[in-house]
């Protein structure tokens, strides 16, 4: 689980940075390295999308709690 854990982190990363770029600058990054809506982009978007998903249960995930004395 790590290995998938640690791909839907770098895919909402990627997103993140893409909606970043597009908010400030208006520049969507994966348009223009994969084409407008291609289907390579699509794909991309799709995987994004269900990372973020995915990424949702780390929040519903066990903390360790340290014991204060």
């Amino acid at each position: 689980m790590k290995i998938l854990d640690s791909i839907a982190l770098l895919l909402v990363v990627i997103g993140a940075v893409n909606w970043g770029l597009i908010g400030f600058f208006q520049y969507d990054l994966v348009s223009a390295l994969f084409g407008n809506m291609t289907a390579a982009t699509r794909v991309i978007f799709a995987l994004v999308g269900i990372a973020g998903l995915y990424s949702i249960s780390f929040f519903a995930r066990d903390r360790v709690v340290i014991d204060e004395k």
